[in-house]
């Protein structure tokens, strides 16, 4: 499975994102002239991609693209005139060169560079399926008034939701949109809170709210289920418990069915708008939008993917949405003067790079207003996968470590939570910080109904419990080697932002 996971910043993040807001700002509005009148353009001799038109939201400048896009071997998948995104797929080769060209057109580019048919998640190995006996076994651990597998959730015990829960455990009224592989909703732990009318499937660009549509494709799409489950999963008396075991939880698949499981810009740009427009007040993004692994503003495709991204995720913003994401798996620092990214594009053939994180962004991790969440485990550090950075990362949530054991029945430091199939499994990785992090957002809203997604986020810093960077140099895996350093203070720092969040905060 491809990269679940993602980042973001506010405050302290005010360099990065004045650089990014600055670069889109300074988008050009494209050539003053269409190619000449009469010119058709070749449409098939090329490979057929998917591709970000980004306009103006007047409908006489859409409807003027969209005559450009069929002129030069385009078809409209879907059109978001709202946010002036449309998605399209062309066999033109010259295609996003063209629409370019376009009077109206702010940027344009590929959103993949391999053709179409066949994401990226932020889970860091393999699952660890637990069996029935398995089950059977930790379930005889549980105190009175616990969840069968509860005793093996240390996370919960680390941001007081368990105790949080005997006081709120979360409203109705609020909904959590988990954007990912997709959500097995038969899950008896999902089931009670599981939100059918307000969920889809984005993976073509344009959402499909057929019943069931938002399922994951089979069992290898995991992921989703996984993070729902850290969410809302109910307090029923079956298997584990979500963060916010009473709020709501909806899927917007946006993850290829297929086996790379990818994460394209276009499912993206749709499943923000589908949450916005469906009264959805939380997402949860723990992936990176594929195939890029950073977006560099000198590339016109990468350039048009940031674009599009970024005015559906705004978009959301405003319509009351607050979207947190998690910060990677790569051990970068996302502060710092260069990074080597030697995975993109990950749908065709990777190439070495070094980039500039404040030029280059993690979509959606680090756009305006994004919530960014790195990891911790069990006592409270970083994760040794964790990427950071001092004003990127936000608030940090547990998302496991291997190397960090928990006094626990099964003794793993990873993350349990509900897997496809009636399943449970460990987990770990930014993707379960993010979860973690969404949830007490979730507790947040429940409490303070009228609360802006700006609101939240500041409640999250303000309720956060920091460590401050470790006295020693960081050595996360033990090998006698350094992996990475911490820069700031007790109040923020690059490793964990304004802290660990704090569920039993957030309720009282």
């Amino acid at each position: 499975m491809a990269h679940l996971r993602s980042r973001r910043r506010l405050a302290l993040a005010v360099p990065v994102v004045l650089s990014l807001t600055a670069s889109l700002g300074f988008l050009p509005s494209a050539a003053s002239a269409a190619p000449a009148a009469g010119t058709v353009a070749r449409a098939a001799d090329g490979p057929n991609l998917a591709y970000v038109v980004n306009t103006r939201t007047d409908r006489r400048t859409i409807e003027s693209v969209r005559r450009e896009i069929a002129r030069n071997g385009g078809t409209v998948v879907a059109t978001y005139d709202r946010i002036g995104v449309i998605v399209v797929h062309s066999a033109n080769p010259d295609f996003g060169a063209r629409m370019r060209a376009v009077r109206g057109v702010d940027s344009a580019g590929a959103t993949r560079t391999a053709p179409l048919s066949a994401a990226g998640t932020t889970d860091e190995g393999s699952a660890q399926v637990l069996s029935r006996a398995e089950q059977a076994r930790l379930a005889s651990s549980a105190a009175a008034g616990e969840e069968p597998l509860e005793a093996d959730q240390w996370d919960l015990r680390a941001i007081g939701a368990d105790r949080a829960a005997r006081i709120n455990p979360g409203s109705r009224n609020v909904t959590v949109g988990v954007i990912d592989t997709g959500v097995d909703d038969t899950h008896p732990d999902i089931a009670p809170n599981f939100s059918a009318s307000q969920s889809a499937s984005c993976v073509s660009g344009k959402a499909d709210t057929t019943y069931g549509a938002w399922r994951p494709a089979d069992a290898d799409h995991y992921h989703g289920t996984h993070v729902a489950g850290e969410i809302a999963a109910a307090r029923n008396g079956i298997g584990v418990a979500g963060v916010a075991p009473g709020v709501k939880v909806a899927s917007i698949t946006v993850a290829q069915p297929d086996a790379t499981s990818l994460f394209y810009p276009e499912s993206v740009v749709c499943a923000f708008v589908f949450a916005a427009d469906h009264g959805i007040e939380i997402t949860n993004n723990s992936y990176y939008v594929d195939p890029w692994l950073y977006n560099c503003m000198d590339d016109p495709d990468q350039r048009a993917i940031v674009d599009a991204v970024n005015r559906a995720q705004l978009y959301a913003q405003r319509k009351g949405t607050l979207n947190v994401a998690s910060a990677g798996n790569s051990n970068h620092d996302l502060d710092a003067d260069a990074i080597v990214d030697d995975s993109s594009p990950d749908d065709s053939t990777a190439q070495t790079r070094t980039i500039d994180p404040h030029e280059c962004f993690d979509v959606p991790t680090q756009l305006p207003g994004v919530v960014t969440v790195s990891a911790v485990g069990v006592k409270g550090t970083k994760s040794y996968y964790s990427s950071y950075g001092r004003g990127v990362v936000d608030v940090a949530g547990p998302g496991g470590d291997k190397y960090q054991i928990p006094d626990t029945p099964s003794k793993n430091g990873r993350i349990l939570s509900t897997m496809p199939n009636n399943q449970y499994g460990f987990l770990q990785g930014t993707s379960m910080a993010s979860p973690h992090v969404a949830a007490v957002a979730a507790l947040l809203k429940s409490t303070h109904p009228h609360a802006t997604p700006a609101q939240l986020q500041a409640l999250l810093k303000a309720e956060a419990d920091n460590p401050g960077c470790p006295a020693e140099p960081y050595d996360g895996d033990g090998d006698g080697v350094v992996d990475a350093t911490c820069a700031g203070g007790k109040r923020v720092n690059g490793f964990y932002g304004f802290g660990v969040v704090n569920a039993l905060r957030a309720v009282k």
